[in-house]
């Protein structure tokens, strides 16, 4: 089974955390023992898994503003030596992050169940907003009946 999850993000750097909505559809699905697989769709946004406590969400932006600084001359942002669509953004930064974060995850599903720690959550990094995104996801695994 497979689904895809899409949000609007609100900000060019932020983290949404989207293990509520995994979790149900985990629930719908009735699976119980198995895997799931997330890919985000985009370049320029990245899952991780990580605590969604809001001041560490603004710490991560800042530490990768400044670890990967946008105002930096990358050469992907050399636009004018590139064939780009009219609204192409300067976003080699973007990109950069995206590849120290990783595109994908796989979590373990026991017993109908998401894998996650106490304090781990599901976060959907955008790191070029506010744009439309979307995260495609797999569900692989057994229906065990219960007894």
């Amino acid at each position: 089974m497979h689904f895809t999850l899409s949000l609007a993000t609100e900000a060019a750097v932020a983290c949404y955390d989207i293990t509520a909505e995994l979790k149900a559809r985990l629930e719908a699905s009735g699976l119980q023992d198995g895997v799931l697989v997330a890919v985000t769709q985009h370049t320029t946004t990245a899952l991780v898994i990580n605590e969604a406590e809001e001041r560490l969400m603004a710490d991560i932006a800042e530490f990768f503003g400044s670890l990967v600084p946008a105002d930096h001359p990358w050469r992907h942002n050399d636009l004018h030596l590139r064939t780009v669509p009219p609204d192409e953004p300067r976003n080699a930064h973007s990109h950069l992050i995206a590849l120290m974060l990783g595109s994908q995850l796989s979590l373990p599903i026991v017993d109908g169940r998401l894998g996650l720690g106490r304090y781990q959550s599901v976060l959907l990094v955008e790191l070029d907003g506010p744009r439309p995104r979307q995260v495609l996801v797999q569900l692989l695994g057994s229906m065990v009946p219960p007894g």
